[in-house]
C-alpha cells in the first residue's frame, strides 16, 4: 500500500500570491457516540517547518501522533486548538459544533501568536464555511496538504487525551480504548451500564435508548 505524504505545494502557491499566513484546519471526533469534538489549526511559513513524520492522523499510530504533536507545536509559526463539549454538540448539532471548534482554534492561534490569518485551508468539502473569502474547503485535505495534516494531529491527540481522562472518571465504558467511537465493545458497555454523562444524547444508539 502506497503511503501518501502531505506536501506544501498549495501553501507555497498561496505564499507567492501574497497570502503570508496560510492556516490549515481539521477536526477530530465528528462521529463518536461520546465525548467532545476538537479542532486543530496550524500555521507555517516555510518547508523547513514541516515535521516529516506527519500524515493524516488516521494513517498514524498513537505513538507517532504523540511524537509528532510535540514537534508540530515547536516547529510551527503558530497553532491553536478548539474543543466543543458533548453537551454543546447535543444542543447545536455536530456540524455547527465542528465549525465552532474550528473557530475557537483559529481564535486561540490569533490571540497567542498575534497574527492576522490571510487564508484558510479547511479539511472536508462539506464543512460549514468559516468565512466567505480567502478560504478553501478540501475533500480529504488531510491526506495531501501539510498544514491540514498537522492540524489533524493536534486535534486527534488532544481528543484522545481528553477521552483518556474521561475513562478514569467513567471507568465502565472503556473510553481509553475506543475513545467514544461506535465499537462492539462500546455497545456492550452501553447495554450493561447505560449511558454516561459524556455520551451524546442526540446520537444513536444513545438517542434510541432515551426513546425506549
Amino acid at each position: 500500500m502506497q503511503i501518501i505524504k502531505p506536501h506544501t505545494v498549495l501553501e507555497e502557491k498561496l505564499w507567492k500570491k501574497g497570502f503570508i499566513n496560510v492556516v490549515g484546519i481539521d477536526e477530530a471526533g465528528k462521529g463518536p457516540w461520546a465525548g467532545p469534538v476538537t479542532a486543530g489549526a496550524v500555521l507555517i511559513h516555510s518547508k523547513k517547518q514541516v515535521v516529516k513524520t506527519v500524515r493524516d492522523s488516521k494513517l498514524m499510530t498513537k505513538l507517532q501522533r504523540e511524537k509528532a504533536f510535540e514537534k508540530i507545536i515547536k516547529k510551527s509559526s503558530g497553532f491553536g486548538i478548539g474543543i466543543v463539549s458533548e453537551q454543546e454538540i447535543d444542543k447545536i448539532g455536530i456540524q455547527k459544533a465542528v465549525k465552532k471548534a474550528m473557530l475557537i482554534a483559529l481564535k486561540n492561534l490569533k490571540l497567542k501568536f498575534k497574527i492576522k490569518i490571510s487564508y484558510l485551508l479547511v479539511d472536508g468539502s462539506k464543512t460549514i464555511p468559516l468565512r466567505k473569502k480567502n478560504a478553501k474547503r478540501i475533500l480529504r485535505g488531510g491526506l495531501y496538504h501539510y498544514s491540514i495534516s498537522a492540524a489533524s494531529v493536534l486535534a486527534k491527540v488532544t481528543r484522545d487525551e481528553l477521552m483518556k481522562k474521561m475513562s478514569k472518571q467513567y471507568p465502565n465504558y472503556g473510553f481509553e480504548r475506543h475513545v467514544g467511537y461506535g465499537t462492539k465493545l462500546h455497545m456492550e458497555k452501553l447495554k450493561t451500564h447505560g449511558f454516561s454523562p459524556i455520551h451524546r444524547k442526540s446520537f444513536a444508539p444513545i438517542k434510541n435508548m432515551l426513546n425506549v
